[in-house]
């Protein structure tokens, strides 16, 4: 089972609890660990929507990168951990990590794409999912794995495709 706790500071009013919960589920449910949504565990996502100048600092303290990114992601457990996460929970709860978005920047990415705010910050959610799950995109074919799992989440959700084909 997946348990997802949204806070939204600063945000519009929406139900950012139900979109974060559905949008990590869709995630988990493209990855290898989709078993998860129906084991005993309880799986823990923290999300917190906040500020650009939060996660700025957030961005500087863990990243060195003194500038707002849209989300930052900070596993609890380390990625080759993951497959026995379920099986080795003393109380039935596991916390996989937190994600955190950026209002203005999600803002203004979602207004450049000519998307609503909200459809946006599922994507980043979905994305953000996928890294506490040990998806990374350095490399390109890391990127084209975790990229083709976000476009098969977001389908799930009927949303749009973040990785359109751009003709030039």
């Amino acid at each position: 089972m997946l348990d997802v706790a949204a806070q939204a500071e600063g945000w519009p009013d929406a139900d950012w609890e139900a979109l974060a919960a559905r949008a990590a589920t869709a995630a988990v449910s493209q990855s290898p660990y989709g078993e998860w949504l129906t084991s005993p565990a309880t799986i823990e996502i923290a999300v917190r929507l906040t500020s650009d100048d939060e996660v700025q600092t957030l961005n500087a303290q863990y990243r060195h990168k003194d500038k707002p990114t849209n989300v930052l992601s900070f596993p609890m457990i380390q990625p080759d951990l993951l497959d026995t996460v379920t099986m080795n929970t003393d109380d039935g709860e596991v916390i996989l990590g937190d994600i955190v978005l950026a209002h203005g920047v999600c803002v203004r990415e979602a207004e450049e794409r000519g998307i609503g705010t909200a459809d946006h910050a599922a994507h980043l959610i979905v994305h953000g999912t996928l890294h506490l799950l040990g998806y990374d995109h350095q490399g390109d074919a890391e990127a084209e794995v975790m990229e083709e799992m976000e476009r098969a989440a977001m389908a799930d959700l009927g949303l749009h495709d973040p990785y359109p084909v751009r003709e030039d």
